[in-house]
Formats: structure tokens, sequence, C-alpha cells
């Protein structure tokens, strides 16, 4: 099967479900990969005296490093506005989005859940905009991917000290698949990681490459699975 992951700025991908991405690939599926903005308003950019432009250069090149880390299908990155999609006209967005949905094809679309993770506002318009997409082609069976999945974490109490704090999670009831990642997956997610030169630091601060965890969640739109799914492309009708 073909699984399109749309998410709004380099390194979401590697920081969230490039785990599962890479498990897909090993398993036979083709992963591919939509980036909306080039993410050169991070405040990371000030450490290396780079403008706007300049930082989203870097972090280009920096993510199609990490594409290939991961050995994806293919990757393709927009230059909204980072940090300000939420003041873009949304049927901008959600043209371009419905273009790589129509040209591609896939059979499952993956975007972030309504909560964003970190309640990052890019985040948030991402999962909107993306939904709309998905529901529009639904009305053609031609085109409309068969599942709508979104990338989530669960609430849990053991993280490491110095971990991101998520402010936002999905409840148990809500995650719908559970994909357990093996060790050469978690070695091409840091090889991943290590793509991204400017945020080496905040990286190394977030704890996230000592993290143990070899669970990827997902929530699957209008679809509920008691015991979740240990694979995105089970039970698709």
């Amino acid at each position: 099967m073909k699984i399109l992951y749309i998410f709004p700025h380099p390194d979401d991908e590697s920081y969230g479900p490039c785990r599962a991405m890479t498990r897909q690939i090993r398993e036979g599926h083709q992963v591919y990969l939509l980036t909306l903005t080039r993410g050169g308003a991070t405040k990371e950019r000030h450490k290396f005296d780079y403008s706007i432009d300049e930082m989203g250069q870097v972090r280009s090149e920096e993510y199609f490093l990490a594409v290939g880390a991961l050995g994806l299908n293919g990757a393709t990155i927009f230059d909204f506005p980072d940090g300000g999609l939420n003041e873009e006209d949304p049927r901008k967005i959600e043209a371009v989005i419905r273009e790589e949905i129509e040209q591609l094809q896939p059979d499952i679309v993956v975007t972030y859940a309504v909560h964003g993770i970190s309640g990052h506002p890019d985040h948030q318009v991402c999962h909107a905009v993306v939904k709309r997409v998905y529901n529009e082609l639904r009305d053609d069976e031609n085109s409309s991917p068969k599942r709508l999945a979104f990338y989530t974490v669960p609430e849990r109490t053991n993280r490491p000290k110095n971990a991101r704090k998520h402010s936002n999670f999905s409840k148990g009831e809500e995650i719908d698949c559970i994909v357990e990642a093996e060790e050469e997956d978690r070695e091409k997610f840091l090889a991943a990681l290590d793509c991204y030169e400017t945020y080496r630091e905040r990286i190394e601060k977030s704890g996230i490459r000592k993290s143990k965890n070899k669970n990827v969640y997902f929530e699957i739109y209008q679809e509920a699975f008691d015991p979740p799914l240990g694979d995105l492309t089970a039970k698709i009708f």
C-alpha cells in the first residue's frame, strides 16, 4: 500500500512517527512525506544568525538528508509560512494537499491528531486542512484514500526526566493502532535525528534519543478498534 504522511515542519516526521514509517517500508509499503513549511521561523535560527529564509534553506537541506536516512519513497516540501499557517487562506493549503493526494493516490493519509500533540497552531491547522481534503475526496471513490489516521501520543507518567512535556495526549480508548518498532527502526530514527544539525542541542535536551519506547500510536478517523490494530494497513475494506 501507499502511505502519505503530511506534517507542517521539517523534523516532525523524525520526532514523530518515523519508526512506524521505516517498519512500513520494511514490510513492503511505499511511504511518502509532504511537509508544508521549510521551518525557517524557528528561534533556533538566532544561534546561527540566520534570517528566516536562510534557516528555511538549511532546514530543507537537513530534511532531505533525513528523508534519505529513513529510506522514504518520496518527499515534497512547500514554503508556506512557518508559524503562520493559521493566517493563511486554508483553501490554498488544501489545494496543494489535494493535488498531492490525487497525483500519488495513497491508500492511507496520516497527519497530526486534532490537539497537535505540542499544541502548536501549525500542527492544529495541518490536522484541519488534511481532514477537510480527505472528507471532500471521500465523495469520489476513484480518488479517495481508504483511511485517514492521526499520529498521537498516549498519556504516561514514566517519561524520562528531561523529556519534552507534551501538552496534549490521546486517551486510551481513542488510540486505534499501536505500531511496535524494531531495533533497526530505532537506528534509522536516530540517524534521521542526526540529520538535523541545527536542532542538535534541542534534540539532546529533549531526551528523545534516550527514550526506550518502541511504540508509535495512531487514532484512525471514524474507525474504532479495541484492542488496537498492530498495523496501520490492517482491516482496510
